[in-house]
């Protein structure tokens, strides 16, 4: 079977009875500025070395040559085989914590558009592995289901904002638990959990959830440090009024815990990745889980084309190579003797 991979590299041909008619335009235009520059006889004795049928040849070779480099383009493609191609992948499902201490700017910018950061990286680093969306603070809900689409799942990840939970707060236990049940209609038996988080859980549910977490490799990005921050306030318009106060109109500051983060870290056998400021560990994080084989999940049977485009192309380099060695002027013979007497 015969194909070109890109055809539309073909309506270059269409431009070489153009180049054509400029290099006869050409020829004309030189003839008659000879022409006009001398008398006949003059003229003819001062081109007499040109030889105009080795010009013509040399324009033909011109021609012939650009014409094989546009069908180079097109990519000729004859003969083929069947391969089998294999495809295997993780199912991953990502709970981002969108509770109001994820403005905090103890990290820069602030823990929200870092925890958004870590997401992207690993979405760049995937390939034929699912990834999902998890949004919760006080409650958690799917934001996207497992896809392939990773430009989908990064325009849902960047419309996750704290504005899209009714009730503020952290649980993780939630995250967890609808995590799980998106993990579950993949139906992949490699299957990953990443939390991303600042790790201050208000609820600490997470006993029911054990059993159920053993089969599921599980990661706990921790954004955020020890000291803590104040937590912006903003208006409607994004502008910001001010920290977050208590009851008593003290300033909260919000801080990593540590307690319920080990805790979780223990009974789930989760992994925890503390959110560097160079990025290191996130990278690092990215590179596991990409790196990952997961399951089988479908084999099917393409057609590979040969690419044939390197004769054309070589055979238009040689025409081109012949062309700039073949001269158009003829070999003459002088008579020497007598000049140096």
């Amino acid at each position: 079977m015969f194909r070109f991979n890109d055809p539309l590299w073909l309506w270059a041909l269409t431009l070489l009875p153009v180049l054509v008619f400029l290099m006869v335009q050409a020829s004309a235009a030189r003839r008659r500025a000879l022409e006009a520059f001398a008398e006949v006889e003059l003229v003819l004795r001062l081109t007499g070395s040109v030889n105009r049928v080795v010009r013509r040849w040399k324009a033909v070779l011109q021609v012939v040559a650009v014409g094989l480099l546009a069908i180079a383009l097109a990519r000729p493609q004859f003969g083929s085989r069947v391969e089998t191609v294999r495809s295997s992948g993780q199912d991953i499902v990502v709970a981002v914590d969108l509770s109001q201490s994820m403005l905090a700017e103890d990290v820069s910018p602030n823990r929200l558009e870092r925890a958004r950061l870590a997401v992207y990286r690993l979405m760049e680093g995937l390939s034929g592995d699912r990834i999902g969306l998890v949004a919760f603070a006080a409650d958690a809900f799917v934001q996207s289901p497992l896809t392939l689409d990773y430009r989908a799942a990064g325009m849902f990840l960047n419309a996750m904002t704290p504005d899209l939970m009714p009730i503020q707060g952290t649980d993780l236990g939630a995250a967890v638990r609808t995590s799980l049940e998106a993990l579950d209609k993949g139906a992949r038996e490699s299957r990953v959990l990443i939390l991303v988080t600042d790790a201050e859980d208000h609820e600490d549910d997470f006993g029911e959830l054990l059993l159920e977490l053993r089969d599921v490799e599980v990661y706990i990005v921790v954004i955020g440090t020890n000291e803590g921050a104040p937590i912006p306030v903003y208006d409607d318009q994004g502008v910001q009024q001010g920290f977050l106060r208590d009851e008593d109109g003290s300033v909260v500051t919000t801080r990593v815990d540590e307690g319920a983060l080990q805790r979780l870290a223990d009974q789930a056998e989760a992994t925890i990745v503390r959110a560097s400021a160079d990025g290191t560990a996130l990278d690092q994080l990215v590179d596991r889980i990409a790196s990952g084989e997961g399951d089988e999940f479908e084999a099917r049977e393409v057609t590979r084309f040969e690419e044939q485009y390197q004769l054309f192309l070589a055979l238009a380099l040689l025409l081109l190579l012949a062309e700039a060695l073949l001269s158009d002027r003829r070999s003459e013979e002088h008579e020497w003797v007598g000049r140096f007497e």
